[in-house]
């Protein structure tokens, strides 16, 4: 696999010998506004094409400036497959993407937003493993404002060819006196065994990623892949699925190439491995896994039988009181499934009749479910109990008051209903009175509230923080968590171990806080969160479309 570090005698402060040219021609191209979002850099074996952009990717301003130049990522994409290279470029963006389709998406849509209009540096696209598919995601990317492209290849690559005839393009050719910095081309690498735990937990991600997309594998190794190309969809079936490790490999590939210790990518692969598995990988991954700070209770994906997926999760709820030990699983139709916290199993559904999407679920201690749908106004779904009436006109109070200024997020407990708007604000309804806070810049997208000693609300917003409050008393100043990326999800609760808070943003991250002080804890499934919550025994739940997880902390 060529290797994109440039000659001992290169310091990269200042362009190498003989790409002087070039480098002024790029910049010159960084700093134009109506020139093209894509340029080509192009020239022979030898001509310095790769070291130009490891440079590019390190020039910043000149000493003393401060000025935030906008992010430049420098993905290799020698030996990579198109999936495997969109996975690591949506990672380094901060958005989550399955597909290279879902990148293109999730960079038109989403709303983390790097200063300025993100560069990213693809050297190599001669030698891909796949050059004509990823040279199709090139043009794709070129069209969408949020990122500015180069890409390097040799003069005689079919798909710079076809690049250059795409659309209007900037060029920088690099021929001319050889500049011998491109280093010599690394003899390839033997593959893992793909159908070896052990071995695809400890190799070079993107490796196995080409491998399981391209149909790859070992000579003489049993499970090799044959018949037709697989287009590396989740659940797609195959002549050769390797017990059931590619599947899981594709359904969180996105997080299994990041930067991480074998133990952490096993525990993620475990986490996705489906009920229809080679049983013998399950413990096998689980002892890989010792070492990673979670331990996995359990798994439902789509397609699951024993028992079977619950369906996609768009918001989750942990009930207490009368549905204790009970999950209340919400989906995209506005469906809310009951299950049985200890094994997923189903408990029945919730008898509600809210009609479109539900936007936050809120389990009151006395079995009552709070329901705020998309529209943002709020439904009571009544359990089998009487209701106090002073909880019935808290409830009517906060209804009217939806009714008027709609609602972006809903939490419950004992005598409060908390509440989250449009403007950054947080309510909380108390039987004393109405307190407010000012809490986040822009929407606020999720709340939660915690029956303690000192009860508490935390919030999170599309500015990326997670705040904490205690209603009649200031804020807490600082965020108890704060990210470039808009919060998806939050869900706190009292636990044997204390109070715990978990968030997930909407770059597939989600995190367990202990607001009384603690380590932070972090997983990532691969796809987008939807949902998370954290159950009164202190285990940590997360949804997904295609999945939902049930995750222990060992510490």
């Amino acid at each position: 696999m060529p290797s994109a570090t440039p000659s001992p005698a290169w310091d990269g402060r200042r362009p190498a010998t003989g790409t002087e040219p070039g480098a002024t021609a790029l910049l010159g191209w960084l700093t134009d506004p109506d020139a093209p979002r894509l340029c080509l850099v192009t020239g022979a074996p030898g001509s310095g094409k790769t070291a130009l952009l490891g440079w590019l990717a390190a020039h910043g301003p000149r000493s003393g400036r401060t000025r935030r130049r906008p992010a430049r990522v420098l993905v290799p994409l020698a030996g990579q497959s198109v999936l495997g290279a969109a996975w690591t470029v949506a990672d380094r963006l901060g958005v989550v993407a399955g597909t290279p389709g879902d990148l293109v998406d999730a960079l038109a849509t989403s709303e983390a937003r790097p200063t300025g209009r993100a560069v990213l540096l693809l050297t190599d696209l001669h030698a891909a493993a796949e050059p004509d598919a990823l040279a199709r995601l090139v043009t794709e990317l070129a069209g969408v404002g949020r990122v500015r492209l180069v890409v390097e290849a040799r003069d005689d690559t079919p798909a710079l060819a076809a690049l250059r005839a795409d659309r209007r393009v900037a060029l920088v050719d690099l021929d001319g006196d050889p500049a011998p910095l491109d280093a010599p081309t690394e003899p390839a690498r033997p593959l893992p065994d793909l159908s070896d735990p052990a071995a695809v937990c400890a190799a070079d991600p993107l490796l196995v990623t080409t491998a399981y997309v391209t149909g790859s594998a070992p000579a003489g190794v049993p499970g090799t892949l044959d018949g037709p190309e697989p287009s590396g969809r989740p659940g797609e079936t195959t002549a050769e699925d390797h017990g059931g490790l590619r599947t899981a490999w594709m359904r969180a590939g996105q997080s299994l190439c990041r930067a991480q210790p074998p133990a952490e990518r096993a525990l993620v692969l475990l986490a996705a491995l489906g009920d229809g598995a080679d049983p013998r990988l399950r413990p096998a991954l689980a002892d890989l896994a010792a070492a990673a700070p979670w331990r996995l209770r359990w798994a439902r994906h789509r397609g699951d039988l024993t028992p079977p997926w619950p369906g996609p999760v768009t918001v989750l709820g942990a009930a207490g009181g009368p549905l204790e030990g009970t999950l209340l699983v919400g989906d995209r139709t506005g469906t809310v499934r009951l299950l049985h916290e200890t094994d997923a199993s189903s408990a029945g559904r919730l008898a509600h009749t809210v009609p479109g999407r539900i936007a936050a679920l809120a389990p009151a201690p006395d079995g009552t479910v709070l329901i705020l749908d998309d529209r943002g106004r709020l439904h009571t779904v009544r359990g089998t109990a009487p209701r106090p009436p002073y909880l019935e006109r808290l409830t009517e109070a906060v209804s009217a008051t939806l009714a008027r200024h709609p609602g972006t997020a809903l939490a419950a407990i004992a005598g409060s209903v908390v509440v989250g708007d449009r403007l950054g604000s947080v309510h909380a309804f108390g039987l004393t009175g109405l307190h407010q806070t000012a809490s986040h810049s822009g929407r606020v997208t999720a709340v939660a509230a915690v029956e303690s000693a000192t009860p508490f609300v935390c919030s999170g917003g599309a500015d990326g923080t997670v705040r904490l409050w205690t209603p009649g008393r200031d804020p807490r100043p600082e965020p108890l968590a704060e990210r470039p990326s808009p919060v998806v999800s939050l869900h706190a609760a009292e636990t044997p171990r204390g109070s715990l808070v978990a968030a997930a943003w909407a770059d597939g991250l989600v995190e367990l806080h202990r607001p009384e002080g603690g380590p932070k804890l972090s997983f990532r499934p691969g796809p987008p969160v939807r949902a998370v919550a954290v159950t009164g025994s202190g285990s940590l739940l997360v949804g997904t479309d295609e999945s939902l997880l049930c995750l222990a902390a060992k510490r």
